[in-house]
């Protein structure tokens, strides 16, 4: 089977680490899909703006290609417990693709760029390769109450985040509303947890430096990238 890439993802993350584990975990981080020849077509998006929300399939090519395994250890799990790749959202996996819910925000259909769809949400990296779109349908696609495993609700607890007014200067309120949401959700691995240790990523344009003590992520600063 030969797949080609419909469209590219671009957003404020041009790396892995800080990004969303899951979609929805940052709705305020906007992303831009933009069309690639020949699917640069109007009519293609007849009557999208219909739907709130859409299904995004894509290719984990930008985050590292990497063989496949039966078990792996998540790190938002700790790093230690393996599980079967079936039973996770593991990126190595025996075909590299991933799934994703977002929310349409604009409907752009003649651009220089040709379609361009304005979503949020998205938990994926800038560049990504988008294989296609498919409306969201709540009666359908939507189920609760339904058992999630170890990645329930118990483990989502949220971070307190604290900005120095010097770092919140440097992004738009948008921006701004996503890098707290994106460091709320703790993106350090599970299995690491010195308060002392200073962690960094890639958002907008700058490397973010935070640590997390106790409940609380603090950014420390934000260095333009080079």
């Amino acid at each position: 089977m030969d797949y080609q890439p419909i469209a590219t993802i671009h957003n404020d993350f041009p790396t892995k680490f800080g990004l969303p584990r899951q979609s929805g975990m940052s709705e305020h981080l906007i992303s831009q899909i933009v069309m690639e020849e020949p699917y640069r077509s109007a009519e293609a998006f007849r009557g999208i703006e219909a739907f709130e929300y859409l299904w995004l399939i894509w290719a984990f090519e930008p985050m590292g290609k990497r063989s496949w395994s039966p078990t792996v250890r998540p790190p938002k799990l700790g790093g230690n417990k393996r599980m079967g790749v079936f039973a996770t959202r593991s990126p190595n996996r025996p075909n590299p693709i991933g799934l994703t819910r977002v929310k349409l925000v604009k409907v752009e259909l003649s651009t220089p760029r040709g379609p361009v769809l304005t979503v949020a949400g998205a938990d994926l990296m800038d560049g990504t390769a988008i294989l296609d779109i498919k409306p969201y349908l709540p009666y359908a696609d939507s189920v609760p109450d339904a058992a999630a495993g170890d990645y329930g609700p118990r483990h989502q607890k949220l971070l307190d985040v604290q900005i120095p007014d010097s770092v919140a200067a440097l992004f738009c309120e948008e921006q701004l509303l996503a890098l707290k949401e994106a460091l709320a959700y703790d993106p350090r691995p599970g299995y690491q947890s010195d308060p002392q240790r200073v962690y960094g990523f890639a958002y907008g344009g700058y490397d973010v430096h935070f640590r997390v003590e106790g409940d609380v992520a603090e950014v420390l600063e934000a260095v333009p990238l080079t």
